[in-house]
């Protein structure tokens, strides 16, 4: 009998010391990386962003109405979710090669026109060489400002490990409909995929570059 009980206990300890081993050896991997195949390049773009308010269909939405009266446009604790064309030049007949999906919150209680706002926003590019990559954006946007500055928070595809900023610049804004034109500059370091190239343009021109410059910092 205690012969029995004590290989009981053994088979017991044998199974729990197997299986601690088995999740403690593939719970993670320290990865080198080496293994990228690849070194971490920087990437300037540069396209426009539209939000279009008075078209048929609007390329946002109120979802949360505002719990305070106030004479702003967007009164504080707004929620808007956005889906917006990318194109390659201000027009927004140009060609389109991307879109901006997300959301933003009004974060300020001042009245009037001066707009904070918190951006949350996935940019999806579908040409070129960048077809099928994504760009993750959050930050303050003091709509205000003839430039802000926003952080990119990763990405994937051709921007994995992404990490960068944005420098975003008001073209052509009308404050009461709501609709706007923005230039997104964005400079971006990330590892491309394996299966991207070595050029950085739409199909229509060089606008997906390499910045000499910057490289050297």
């Amino acid at each position: 009998m205690a012969m029995a009980k004590f290989q009981t206990c053994l088979s017991i300890f044998f199974v729990t010391f197997l299986f601690t081993s088995l999740v403690s050896a593939t719970f993670y991997q320290n990865i080198s990386p080496d293994q990228l195949r690849s070194r971490e390049k920087l990437t300037h773009l540069r396209f426009y962003f539209h939000e279009l308010i008075t078209n048929e269909k609007p390329s946002l939405i109120i979802i949360d109405p505002p719990k305070v009266m106030s004479n702003s446009p967007l009164p504080f604790g707004s929620m808007v979710v956005i889906e917006d064309p990318l194109t390659i030049g201000p027009d927004v007949e140009s060609k389109r090669i991307g879109k901006a999906q997300g959301f933003y919150l009004s974060a300020t209680q001042r009245a009037g026109l001066d707009l904070e706002i918190v951006m949350g926003m996935t940019l999806t590019f579908f040409e070129g060489e960048f077809n099928g990559s994504t760009l993750c954006v959050l930050g303050r946007n003091e709509i205000i400002n003839p430039v802000r500055e926003m952080p990119i928070i990763g990405g994937t595809g051709a921007f994995r490990f992404a990490r960068g900023f944005v420098l975003a610049r008001s073209v052509k804004v009308d404050y009461h409909k709501g609709d706007a034109t923005v230039e997104y500059n964005i400079y971006v370091y990330h590892y491309p995929s394996t299966t991207s190239s070595s050029h950085h343009h739409f199909n229509e021109g060089l606008h997906f570059m390499s910045d000499p410059i910057l490289n050297k910092i």
